[in-house]
């Protein structure tokens, strides 16, 4: 395990790896938001598996705001932990995942296994209990370093606030990679969201909520390889409600929360593949919309060689019906 490191602070921007990258191109007609711009509500992912995680979070406000912090820890069949912080105004705090305390630094009640991993939502709310905040804006980032020596960074996807409508509909995504500085392993990690309920209060379920894809790879000559469909959902392969889900979809053999590429590029963790019996070192990943059950999906992206350099990028699906803060 690696030792406790407290009291880091970093930069709201992007950094960027001269190394290598994962770019996005997204097809979907739904209304995109730029990480950036401040929203209600952000979406993260966290990782104990010897790696340290922390998460920054910042009130934008000129007013104090009251935050509700939810935890899902996918090796508990996506168990649910959450407190309540308080932030002033133009406030940032940094969580330490391995030691969360609140924004005044009190313990905040929560205790995560040292091998957890999975989603981490923040709302800004009235109350305790209370409904959003009008007009309410956060934005905050994250940092995952791995005890290989290399580091994952990127912006906390910051999207809508409450609804409940339908779901995400016509979409694909796709992303490049390569095996340029070293690259030899990638986490590519689905976030699954139903709703965001008034209250500020995400729903999340192992089973109910899912997405289904059909994946493909296009190596740089534009030849298609097909791959299989997979469902990204909020547990591992050891959930035992892993056979109601495949039973229930019935078009994939494999759920998870989080995959490798193929063969060349496999998770970070070991969990399963997008693209298995694949060796295509360098290419276009696409995961075309097959069905879903949601609200909002959410991706991060990320490549290292495991040892000191990674990168990380974000993608994100929300129904385009909701109307904007």
């Amino acid at each position: 395990m690696m030792n406790k490191i407290t009291g880091l602070t970093f930069s709201f921007l992007l950094l960027f790896s001269i190394f290598f990258s994962a770019d996005l191109i997204a097809q979907n007609q739904e209304q995109n938001i730029d990480t950036d711009n401040p929203r209600r509500t952000l979406f993260g992912y966290f990782d104990l598996r010897e790696r340290e995680t922390f998460i920054q979070v910042t009130n934008v406000e000129r007013v104090a705001r009251i935050y509700h912090v939810q935890i899902f820890n996918v090796g508990q069949d996506c168990n649910e932990n959450n407190f309540f912080d308080d932030f002033t105004p133009n406030d940032t705090h940094i969580y330490n995942l391995r030691d969360i305390l609140t924004n005044d630094g009190d313990p905040s009640g929560v205790v995560l296994p040292e091998d957890a991993y999975g989603i981490i939502v923040i709302s800004a709310v009235v109350s305790e209990g209370g409904n959003y905040q009008a007009g309410a804006r956060t934005m905050g980032n994250l940092r995952i370093l791995d005890e290989a020596g290399y580091e994952y960074r990127t912006n906390l996807v910051a999207i809508r606030g409450n609804a409940e409508d339908p779901g995400i509909s016509d979409a694909t995504i796709t992303f490049n990679y390569n095996m340029e500085a070293g690259v030899n392993l990638s986490d590519i990690v689905g976030i699954t969201v139903a709703t965001v309920i008034t209250g500020g209060e995400a729903r999340v379920d192992s089973v109910g909520d899912y997405w289904l894809a059909d994946v493909d790879i296009y190596n740089n000559n534009e030849v298609p390889f097909s791959c299989r469909n997979v469902i990204f959902a909020c547990m591992d392969q050891d959930n035992p409600r892993l056979e109601e889900l495949l039973s229930e979809v019935g078009d994939a053999s494999v759920a998870s929360f989080e995959y490798g590429i193929n063969e060349v590029l496999p998770h970070s963790r070991g969990s399963e593949l997008l693209c298995p019996n694949n060796i295509v070192g360098e290419g276009f990943v696409n995961l075309n919309f097959l069905e879903e059950n949601l609200q909002r999906f959410i991706m991060y992206i990320g490549l290292n060689n495991g040892n000191g350099r990674g990168t990380m990028d974000s993608y994100w699906l929300e129904n385009g019906t909701i109307p904007s803060n």
